[in-house]
């Protein structure tokens, strides 16, 4: 039975086999058989995941390689008895997972939208009685009314429709309110926004008012079925997460490898103890495991998440940073992202055959009418004076506007904190229109009050208002252009086909059309309780109406081509109107580039793999081919951001590697989908939360540079002691030393490097780029080569030279943390040289350098850190001696960048 109801497509079917399919008639439901069907089919409301516990949230930030290493590290110093060493780590780990379990714990407070969306009450019909109740109790087969204002409560197919219009932007991004026709029906593969004869759940009333069957409830509805989507989709993982992991597993196994070939090498040709191989293996995975690394990437990524919130991007998932930073491909929604969401009148033509510009966008009255350039100025409709035009134009345009104030139903006002509005969006868009030039409705009513209408209704395509003047009464009228022309005289006989060809023409441009006209009553009208339809009126022109652009969101597009990034609309909107907004964006310049919907219908794997690989625009999309348009991106290599803001975006949004949802006009449900939120809905921010996730990845980078290519230095310090006979050069203590309070003085302030300037100027990372690509394995292996050699050279002088083994290691100690000071300066950069980067931008950097030294000075000088670390205080000539021989890992790593630079220069 749910099967049934959840495939039949109801929007073929005339009302009456639907009410004879669902037992039901005008009189709707008794309550006995209510009762049945809500045990049948179980309440209206929508199926909800389970809450994320705290400590799910927590275990989650253990969930990775790197950290599994520090745990087994932990556990093995516990077995032989080191608890310094397994302290440090078990501090390491806490730290780490209190930071990354709090930022995603704030973030899973957000309400289950999907539930919330169903929490509205109905008005239903049952044993003829009309009543109110909490839609959660309607049942297939209830009769439902529903008016301007109202949430529908279900999935319903009307019976009957009085001016009704739905705004179901939610669930097709189609920007305009959609005009009901219960008497239309069509073919089974209709997209939801061409099914005329259904009001969908979660869509709202705009005007009008209907009646309809209630055929899907619950998680059978529409977006019900959306919800089991975004239940269902398997979110593709952040690709930080993936190159951490693929990094962790090969530490993992070189640590392993190095540890048993040196240690048998050590017990076999050298004849060390098997116990002192054992040491020299917790040592060994102490100096390669970078303990101190997951705290500084959660502490990386805290503090984009921070700079991020300031450029209007809020962070729900750590990883997530980094990811926006790695895409390359964005899949846009159009409507509340690229465009404002707010129909806008962008062009007027005349009956004069003149054509004017209108400035702004949005409902906010801020813009201007030109011609040619030249601004028009205010005028003043009531007693027909205006300025700074000539007359005919004057004429026109005052006729034209006073069409569009008078047969109007919305309000715009200005109030305290901004403009206030109320109706629908075509009336509203007028409105703002007439602020534009001076003209308000509320004084334009005094002087010719209404008298009597014709409200829009979809059949008839037009709206009629009659208005008394002096001792006449004038009627005003707007609709659609072929309707309006028809009700028009035209003195020139090729006047009706001139028009049309202009309205097709505006059209064609991705404009809705609205016509304009007005006359006199002379036939008594306004006195009939129905009038029939005006006729021999003067024609007055056309307003061209859009979703415009958002302020800056070419620009931003233009900055993604620059950095590297496809962009590619994917919006439920008619395919003319696509194309028009694309054409201004710079993604598409031939309507060909369009594809609709209904085409990808069918479509193998591979052959939709195809399409997206080449197409830029997908108009007409159903919300599950926005699914599929993103895995088919993903299959080809690609890292996709999404971005949308309805329930319709819902799924493309969780099976995207990155879901961007709107902040302000966004639902609950795309924000609860994404991993990004956008605060300020501009798809500008984007491209700036895109700069801030690669100077994320950047620092990261650095991070991990300055920890791995130490550590291996001090794995190949062991390793040449041990292959050569050496005494061990350091013990594990000194190495977490090194690693946890020197390196964590020092790699924090990476982490808050600025970007180094080219930031978008560069192709984006392959996504199957490893963190170790070539630059950082020959930079890792220049630094650890040249640090292990100094270090092994200089700890080999001390011993010649008849200073003690603890007096070597206490030298070589303070060697290692001088070098890692000129190690931390010239890793500010992979390419830049260190000479030229002004250190007053890295303020931070330069001082936790010198603290570093400092601290170990101080641990040098004080007794319970003499004992615990096995340090002493050294002369004044030996200091300056290491500080001055330091300098060549610093002339190293910059002869590198000059080499590197030479073999690929930008």
């Amino acid at each position: 039975m749910k099967t049934k109801q959840a495939t039949t497509a109801w929007h073929t079917l005339p009302a009456e086999q639907v009410r004879s399919m669902l037992t039901t008639s005008e009189h709707g439901l008794d309550a006995d058989e209510v009762r049945r069907r809500l045990e049948s089919y179980g309440p209206n409301v929508l199926p909800q995941q389970a809450d994320t516990t705290v400590l799910t949230i927590l275990l989650r930030q253990l969930a990775s390689p790197l950290i599994y290493i520090l745990l087994i590290a932990a556990a093995v110093a516990l077995l032989v008895g080191d608890f310094k060493d397994a302290s440090f780590v078990g501090v390491v780990l806490l730290i780490n997972t209190l930071i990354g379990g709090w930022q995603e714990w704030k973030a899973e407070q957000s309400s289950r939208a999907l539930q919330n969306m169903m929490q509205v009450h109905a008005t239903v019909v049952r044993n003829g009685q009309s009543s109110e109740i909490a839609a959660e109790n309607l049942v297939p087969g209830d009769v439902v009314w529903v008016e301007s204002g109202n949430r529908v409560p279900a999935d319903l197919r009307l019976t009957t429709a009085h001016g009704l219009e739905v705004d179901e932007s939610l669930l097709t991004g189609e920007s305009l309110a959609v005009n009901k026709n219960c008497e239309w029906m069509g073919a089974a593969e209709a997209s939801l926004g061409d099914r005329l004869n259904m009001a969908f759940a979660g869509s709202i009333v705009i005007r009008g008012r209907g009646i309809g069957i209630v055929v899907n409830s619950g998680s059978q509805t529409m977006v019900g079925q959306l919800a089991g989507d975004v239940q269902s989709a398997v979110g593709a993982r952040p690709p930080l997460l993936e190159r951490m992991e693929n990094f962790s597993r090969a530490v993992a196994i070189m640590v392993l490898v190095a540890a048993v070939l040196i240690g048998t090498l050590g017990v076999v040709v050298h004849e060390y103890t098997v116990t002192q191989m054992v040491m020299f293996g917790i040592a060994l995975a102490v100096a390669a495991i970078p303990e101190g690394l997951p705290i500084t990437i959660t502490v990386a990524l805290a503090i984009a998440t921070k700079r991020m919130a300031k450029r209007g991007v809020i962070v729900r998932r750590l990883a997530a940073v980094e990811g926006l930073g790695s895409c390359t491909l964005i899949a846009s929604d159009k409507t509340g992202t690229l465009t404002v969401n707010e129909l806008t009148a962008r062009e007027i033509r005349l009956a004069n055959d003149q054509t004017l510009e209108i400035s702004g966008q949005g409902f906010i009255p801020e813009g201007e009418v030109t011609r040619a350039g030249q601004r028009i100025h205010d005028c003043d409709l009531a007693s027909g004076s205006h300025t700074g035009e000539s007359s005919g134009t004057s004429d026109d345009l005052r006729q034209l506007v006073r069409v569009g104030l008078l047969c109007n139903e919305a309000s715009l006002h200005r109030q305290k904190g901004g403009w206030q509005w109320r109706g629908d969006p075509t009336d509203i868009a007028l409105l703002a229109m007439g602020h534009k030039l001076g003209c308000e409705r509320e004084p334009l009513l005094e002087h010719l009050p209404q008298i009597n209408e014709i409200p829009f209704e979809p059949e008839h395509q037009y709206a009629a208002t009659f208005h008394r003047a002096d001792q006449r009464t004038a009627v005003f009228v707007k609709g659609a252009p072929e309707r309006i022309l028809t009700m028009c005289s035209f003195d020139d006989p090729a006047g009706h086909e001139h028009w049309q060809d202009q309205a097709r023409e505006m059209a064609d441009h991705g404009y809705r059309v609205l016509a304009f006209a007005s006359g006199e009553d002379a036939q008594g009208l306004s006195s009939s309780e129905n009038p029939p339809e005006p006729s021999r009126l003067k024609f007055a022109g056309f307003v061209g109406m859009i979703d415009p652009l958002r302020g800056g969101v070419r620009e931003a597009v233009a900055a993604c081509h620059q950095a590297g990034i496809q962009v590619c609309m994917v919006t439920g909107d008619h395919p003319v109107t696509a194309f028009a907004i694309s054409r201004e964006l710079g993604l598409a310049d031939d309507p060909q580039q369009v594809v609709v919907g209904q085409q990808l219908i069918g479509l193998s794997a591979d052959d939709l793999k195809e399409v997206v690989r080449k197409a830029r625009v997908f108009a007409r999309v159903a919300p599950r081919q926005k699914l599929e348009i993103v895995n088919a991106a993903r299959n080809l290599g690609h890292f996709v951001a999404v971005t949308g803001d309805g329930v319709n975006d819902a799924p493309a949004l969780r099976a995207a590697n990155i879901g961007v949802a709107m902040g302000k006009a966004g639902t609950d449900v795309a924000r609860e989908s994404a991993e990004l939120i956008v605060s300020d809905d501009n798809f500008a921010s984007i491209v700036a939360g895109v700069e801030e996730g690669r100077v994320a990845y950047d620092n990261i980078r650095k991070v991990i540079f300055l920890l791995i290519s130490t550590g291996a230095a001090e794995v190949g310090l062991l390793g040449m002691a041990v292959l050569s006979g050496a005494p061990l050069p350091l013990l594990p203590v000194q190495i977490l030393w090194l690693n946890l309070v020197t390196s964590g003085i020092q790699d924090k302030p990476l982490a808050l490097e600025p970007a180094e300037g080219n930031v978008l100027r560069r192709p984006p990372r392959s996504p199957k780029e490893p963190i170790f690509n070539q630059l950082m394995i020959e930079r890792t292996l220049v630094v650890a080569l040249t640090m292990a050699f100094l270090g092994y050279e200089a700890f080999l002088w001390m011993l010649k030279h008849d200073w003690s083994e603890d007096e070597a290691r206490n030298g070589l100690l303070l060697f290692l943390v001088i070098m890692k000071t000129f190690h931390l300066g010239a890793s500010r950069s992979e390419t830049q040289y260190t000479l030229l980067m002004s250190p007053l931008k890295s303020p931070l950097l330069v001082v936790c350098g010198i603290a570093a030294v400092l601290v170990h000075i101080l641990a040098m000088l004080w007794p319970p850190m003499q004992s615990l670390l096995g340090t002493a205080p050294v002369s004044l000539m030996t200091f300056v001696t290491l500080t001055a021989l330091s300098l060549l890992l610093f002339v190293a790593m910059e002869l590198h960048k000059w080499s590197w630079n030479v073999r690929h220069p930008n």
